[in-house]
C-alpha cells in the first residue's frame, strides 16, 4: 500500500500517503495524500510449509523463508498499512501506531492495545510478541529480529487484495483471506454496475482531500476509495486535468481557485475535520457545478487513508450509501 508532492518532513510525507499507491509511487507517498495503492506486481514467493518445530510454519517472504508460529496470538504491527489486514482476519494485536489508535473504525477494538513505533525497541520487548509485522524500512529491524520472528513488506509491491492473500499466509488464515478477496471483488463489481447504471457511463468523479493546508488530488491506486472507483474496481472516470495531473505521482496539489478545473461530475472528499477546510465557505467552491448539484460526498478522511480491507469496506459502503442512497 506514495510519492510526495512537496518536500515535507518525513512524518508529513508518511501521512501523506497513507493510502494508496502503485509500484511506482512506491515509498515517499506513504501516509496521506496518499497512501497507499499497492501495484499489480507480483507477490512475494508466499507459499507457507509446515516446519520441522510443532506450531510454526515457513512463511516465504521477500526477504527469505522466515519460521512463524502457525497460530500467533500476540502479534505487533509497526506500521499503519498493516493494521487493519491484520485485524480483518481476527488475529489478536498487542501493539500498533498511534495514527491506526485513532482510526475511528479501529479505535474500539484497539483502546487496551499498546502504541508503539519502530524506536519502541523496549516496550516492544515488554509486549512479549510472538510475531513482528512491518515495513521493509523500518528501523531496529534486527533488533525486533531477536525479540521475535520479523517480516516485513514493500509497501506497494503488491496491489491490496494481494497484500491480503500475503498476509493470511503470514497469519495461517489463506483460505480466509481469499474468500474475502473473492467475495469484496464481487461485491465492488456488482455496485459498480448499479453505480454507472445511475450516474451514466461517462460521469467522472474526483477525490480530494486537505492535508497540512494544501488541496489535493487523488488519481489510480492512492487510498481514499480509489482502488475502488477507477481501474480494476467500478471503472469510473477521471476528469481530463485530473487524469494528466495524476499520471505520474498519483496525485496533483491544487489551489481552492482551480479547483473547479479538478473536480469531476461527482466529488468524492476525503475529510479531515483538523484541517482547515475553509474553502468550502469560498464564493468559488459553491458555485462549482458538483458542489450547486449536491455531488459533493464528504468522508472521515481518518477512517479513509487506508487500503486494508477493514478500511475498503467502510469506502465500499460509503459509495453505495453515496452514490445509490442505500446501504
Amino acid at each position: 500500500m506514495k510519492k510526495l508532492f512537496i518536500p515535507l518532513t518525513l512524518a508529513s510525507v508518511l501521512l501523506l500517503s497513507a493510502c494508496g499507491a502503485n509500484s511506482t509511487n512506491t515509498a515517499n507517498h506513504t501516509s496521506s495524500p496518499s497512501s497507499a495503492a499497492p501495484a499489480n506486481s507480483a507477490s512475494p514467493s508466499a507459499s507457507t510449509t509446515p516446519a520441522s518445530k510443532s506450531g510454526t510454519l515457513i512463511y516465504q517472504s521477500e526477504e527469505g523463508p522466515v519460521e512463524v508460529p502457525s497460530n500467533p496470538q500476540r502479534v505487533v504491527v509497526i506500521t499503519r498499512f498493516l493494521t487493519g489486514n491484520v485485524m480483518a482476519l481476527g488475529v489478536p494485536v498487542v501493539g500498533v501506531d498511534e495514527m491506526s489508535k485513532t482510526n475511528p473504525k479501529f479505535e474500539e477494538k484497539l483502546k487496551n492495545v499498546q502504541a508503539i513505533t519502530d524506536e519502541s525497541v523496549e516496550k516492544i520487548i515488554e509486549l512479549q510478541p510472538d510475531l513482528i509485522i512491518g515495513l521493509s524500512d523500518i528501523k531496529n529491524i534486527d533488533k525486533f529480529k531477536k525479540i521475535a520472528p520479523t517480516v516485513t513488506y514493500t509497501y506497494g509491491k503488491v496491489d491490496y487484495l494481494t497484500q491480503q492473500l500475503e498476509i493470511g499466509k503470514l497469519l495461517n488464515k489463506e483460505k480466509e483471506a481469499k474468500a474475502w478477496a473473492d467475495d469484496f471483488k464481487a461485491r465492488v463489481k456488482t455496485a459498480g454496475e448499479k453505480i454507472k447504471a445511475k450516474i451514466g457511463e461517462n460521469a467522472t468523479v474526483s477525490v480530494i482531500e486537505t492535508f497540512n493546508k494544501q488541496l489535493y488530488v487523488y488519481g489510480d491506486n492512492f487510498g481514499r476509495g480509489t482502488e475502488i472507483l477507477y481501474q480494476g474496481g467500478f471503472g469510473l472516470a477521471k476528469p481530463e486535468k485530473v487524469q494528466t495531473a495524476t499520471q505520474k505521482e498519483g496525485y496533483f496539489a491544487v489551489s481552492s481557485e482551480v479547483l473547479k478545473d479538478y473536480f469531476g461530475d461527482y466529488v468524492i472528499f476525503s475529510k479531515n475535520a483538523d484541517e482547515d477546510n475553509s474553502f468550502q465557505n469560498t464564493e468559488t467552491y459553491k458555485n462549482i457545478p458538483a458542489v450547486k448539484n449536491q455531488r459533493v460526498y464528504e468522508a472521515n478522511a481518518k477512517a479513509f487513508y487506508f487500503n486494508d480491507p477493514l478500511s475498503m469496506e467502510y469506502q465500499l459502503d460509503f459509495f453505495i450509501q453515496s452514490f445509490l442512497g442505500k446501504q
